[in-house]
């Protein structure tokens, strides 16, 4: 394994643990530009995909990655705009979405996101899966302004709409919708060519997931630019893929369950086997997402 794919397998697993990894592991890591649509462009670094809108106003950004890397995100920001960052959303409470949110309010950047972001984040978390304790976040890293259904901002002559999708990745899922430029940031919602992880000890469900990526499929068309939580800048097509493969071993997974089968009987159905093998080779494996499937509906 690559260096690079060393540090992206660690930041994964941060992901779930919402701990960061030791700061000289980001050393190699690029942030890379996207030009998603109009105003908006896509930062991929270590962790979940950012989005910054720039405008006469400012910087309006979603998700700040792990802590060590604001340095390398805000040179990249700064190239893109001379204006402060003057919204930070959350799409989600994971470690590799909100790492570096202290770093961006210590700039007077106003933090936002659902209640249940700043609920989990204020308090200490246990996740069974990897039996892992992880403190709660001090005070600097929590949103001060929090929604519970949706909230609009108005941008640069348009909206940017924000709305929580329910129970699907976590209990804490936003989807952020620039209608101006047709871009629809979907968090960890949505991860393009691979198969997602459901943290069932943050509220997430498999029976969620499908009900937030119609939502999703509802509000965009053939021209819309999705920014995935993971994976490259996407199109409405991909996501029908995506929707496609949850679908499919969702179904069997719950069947399997009603049925009374074990989890190493689920893992023996070998579910995964006919989706390309790159679906796979990150850090949601199969076996990781038969797992959380099956825990989903057991739970």
């Amino acid at each position: 394994m690559s260096r690079i794919a060393t540090i992206l397998a660690t930041a994964a697993l941060a992901l779930v643990l919402a701990a960061p990894p030791a700061a000289a592991q980001f050393d190699d890591v690029v942030v890379k530009k996207h030009e998603a649509s109009g105003s908006v462009v896509m930062l991929e670094g270590a962790g979940g995909n950012i989005a910054v809108c720039t405008g006469p106003k400012g910087v309006f950004m979603v998700d700040s990655q792990f802590a060590p890397l604001t340095p390398k995100i805000r040179e990249a920001i700064e190239s893109l705009s001379e204006g402060p960052v003057r919204f930070l959303v959350n799409t989600h409470w994971h470690g590799d979405h909100v790492g570096g949110n202290a770093n961006f309010q210590s700039d007077g950047t106003i933090l936002v996101a659902h209640n249940n972001v700043r609920k989990r984040m204020s308090a200490e978390h246990f996740n069974d899966l990897f039996d892992r304790t992880t403190p709660a976040y001090d005070a600097a890293a929590l949103p001060v302004v929090t929604f519970s259904k949706d909230v609009t901002f108005y941008w640069d002559g348009g909206a940017i709409e924000v709305f929580h999708v329910g129970p699907a990745h976590t209990d804490t899922d936003a989807m952020i919708y620039f209608r101006k430029d047709n871009v629809l940031h979907m968090g960890d919602v949505f991860f393009n060519g691979a198969f997602p992880f459901i943290d069932v000890t943050s509220g997430g469900t498999a029976a969620g997931y499908l009900p937030a990526i119609d939502r999703a499929l509802a509000l965009i068309n053939d021209d819309t630019v999705i920014i995935p939580g993971h994976g490259p800048l996407a199109a409405k097509n991909d996501l029908l893929v995506f929707r496609g493969v949850l679908q499919e071993t969702t179904s069997a997974v719950e069947a399997a369950v009603k049925k009374g089968k074990t989890l190493e009987q689920v893992k023996a159905m070998n579910l995964t086997a006919k989706y390309p093998e790159s679906w796979g080779s990150g850090f949601v494996q199969p076996d990781l997402f038969v797992t959380t499937l099956y825990r989903s509906y057991t739970r």
